[in-house]
C-alpha cells in the first residue's frame, strides 16, 4: 500500500456499521503494509437493527454483536478518544479502565457514529431511557417482565394501570420496531400470568410528525400503521411529549398518561466528539467532500452518522443517517484511504437505495426491495433475508434463533443484569476537546 521502511498507521475510530465496514475493507487492500488500529469501547460491531428482538426476548444478545476478533491483522484499541490533536497527527484515547494513552496516525477514519438525541423537556433525561446499545435492550426486556410482575400482584388498580402502559416516544425505525416487538412480548407475559388475563395492556407510540415512519415511502408508513393499530396500540401522530414524571408522561396536547415505563427513540445525534474538532460541521456532522475527506486536512476521512456527506443523488443535500448508508460509506473511505497512499484511484461516494424493511413482530412487516412496496409473510422473509445477508457472523446462530422462536414459546424471566442506572439517557462523553 505504501512503501518505505516504517508501515503506516491508520486509525479508525468507532467500530460501527461505518467504522467495521472500513475496516474489513482496508484490511483486504493494505494486505499487511499498513498498520491497522481501530479504537472502540467495546470489542465487537453491534448489529443494532436487531436490538428490538434482543429486547423482546427473540434473539440472544449475542448474535448481535459481532466480534471484532475476527478482523485479523487489525490491532483493537478498547477505550474512547478524548482529544484529537490534528496538526501533531496523534489521539488521546482513554482506555476502559480510566487509563491514557496517546495514538499516532498517518491517516484517520472517524466513524464514531451517534448518540441519543436530547430535548429540552423536564424530567426526560431523568425518567426515560435510550435504545442504542444492548444493555438498554436487555435493561428494557426486564423492565417490562418486572413491571408486569409488579402488575400482577398489586391491588391498586391505578397502579396496575400505570405499569401495563407503556409509551414510546419517536415512530422512526427504532421506536415503530419497539412498540411493535413490545406490544406482542407483553401481551405474551401477560397470557401466562392469572392475575392479567384480563388486565388490558397499553402501549403508546407518540410522534410529532404527521405519520409514523415519516422518513420512508408513505405506502410503509401506511403499513406499519394499520399493523399497529389493528393490534391496539395507541399511535398518536402530531404529539409530543411535554413533561415527564416519575408518575407518568405529559403529552403536548395536556394529556397525562400515567406509566412506569417511557422509551426515547426520537433520533440521534453526531457523537460529542465532532464539536471538539474545530472543523467545519454542518447539523452537527462533520462536512467532508464527496471523497468522504475533510478539505483542510487532507489525511483525515469521515463516514457514517458524524459526517456530512453530500448526497450527489440529490445535489444540495446530505446522505441520511442510516445504516444503508453508513455501511457503504465505510467502505468508500477506506477505498480513499488507500488511494491516498497510491493504491487505487478516489471514488466519490454515490449509492441509490435499494429499499428499507421494517420487522413489526409475529409475521408482520414492511418493505419496497427496489421500490415494490410488500406487506405480510413476503415483506417478513425480504426482512430476515436481508438481516441475513447484511449481518457479518452468527448467520446460523441467528436463524436458529428464529426457528426455535416460531415453535417454542420464549423464556420470560427477569434476569437483573442491567440496573436502571447503568444507562442514562445521556451516554455522551462532554469532556472531549481537540488542541
Amino acid at each position: 500500500m505504501i512503501d518505505g521502511r516504517r508501515r503506516p498507521r491508520i486509525v479508525v475510530v468507532g467500530a460501527g456499521f461505518a467504522g467495521y465496514h472500513a475496516v474489513r475493507r482496508l484490511v483486504r487492500l493494505a494486505r499487511g503494509r499498513a498498520e491497522i488500529v481501530v479504537v472502540n469501547p467495546n470489542d465487537y460491531f453491534l448489529y443494532l437493527p436487531l436490538l428490538p428482538e434482543v429486547a423482546a426476548g427473540i434473539t440472544d444478545p449475542r448474535r448481535v454483536a459481532v466480534p471484532l476478533a475476527t478482523l485479523r491483522g487489525v490491532r483493537l484499541v478498547l477505550g474512547s478518544v478524548d482529544h484529537v490533536e490534528l496538526d501533531a497527527r496523534r489521539l488521546l484515547v482513554t482506555d476502559v479502565e480510566g487509563r491514557e494513552t496517546r495514538l499516532d496516525y498517518d491517516r484517520l477514519v472517524l466513524a464514531p457514529g451517534s448518540v441519543n438525541k436530547l430535548l429540552p423537556v423536564p424530567g426526560v433525561s431523568e425518567h426515560a431511557h435510550g435504545f442504542r446499545s444492548i444493555a438498554e435492550a436487555l435493561y428494557l426486556r426486564d423492565h417490562l417482565t418486572r413491571q408486569l410482575e409488579f402488575a400482577d400482584v398489586s391491588n391498586d388498580l391505578d397502579e396496575r394501570r400505570a405499569r401495563c402502559t407503556f409509551v414510546v416516544v419517536g415512530a422512526g425505525y427504532t421506536g415503530t420496531e419497539v412498540a411493535a416487538q413490545g406490544q406482542l412480548f407483553t401481551h405474551q407475559i401477560a397470557t401466562h400470568r392469572s392475575g392479567l388475563r384480563h388486565q388490558p395492556i397499553r402501549w403508546m407510540l407518540a410522534e410529532v410528525a404527521e405519520r409514523v415512519l415519516p422518513e420512508l415511502d408513505p405506502r410503509l408508513s401506511h403499513t406499519a400503521d394499520r399493523v399497529l393499530r389493528a393490534r391496539g396500540v395507541d399511535v398518536r401522530t402530531g404529539t409530543s411529549v411535554a413533561e415527564a414524571t416519575a408518575e407518568g408522561v405529559r403529552l403536548s396536547d395536556g394529556e397525562f398518561v400515567p406509566t412506569r415505563t417511557l422509551v426515547w427513540c426520537v433520533g440521534v445525534r453526531p457523537d460529542p466528539l465532532i464539536d471538539g474538532l474545530g472543523l467545519p460541521t454542518e447539523k452537527g456532522r462533520l462536512v467532508v467532500n464527496e471523497f468522504l475527506r475533510v478539505e483542510s486536512r487532507p489525511e483525515v476521512f469521515a463516514c457514517g452518522d458524524a459526517a456530512a456527506v453530500p448526497d450527489l443523488t440529490r445535489p444540495g443535500e446530505l446522505t441520511p443517517m442510516t445504516a444503508q448508508h453508513a455501511q457503504r460509506q465505510g467502505r468508500c473511505a477506506a477505498e480513499n484511504v488507500a488511494a491516498s497512499f497510491g493504491n487505487g484511484t478516489l471514488h466519490a461516494y454515490e449509492h441509490h437505495d435499494l429499499g428499507f424493511t421494517v420487522d413489526l413482530g409475529g409475521f408482520a412487516a414492511a418493505a419496497n426491495p427496489i421500490g415494490v412496496p410488500l406487506s405480510g409473510v413476503p415483506a417478513k422473509t425480504i426482512t430476515r433475508g436481508y438481516h441475513l445477508a447484511s449481518i457479518p457472523s452468527n448467520r446460523l446462530r441467528l436463524a436458529t434463533d428464529w426457528l426455535l422462536d416460531s415453535v417454542l414459546r420464549r423464556q420470560v424471566v427477569e434476569l437483573g443484569l442491567v440496573r436502571s442506572g447503568s444507562v442514562p439517557l445521556d451516554s455522551s462523553r462532554p469532556n472531549r476537546t481537540t488542541r
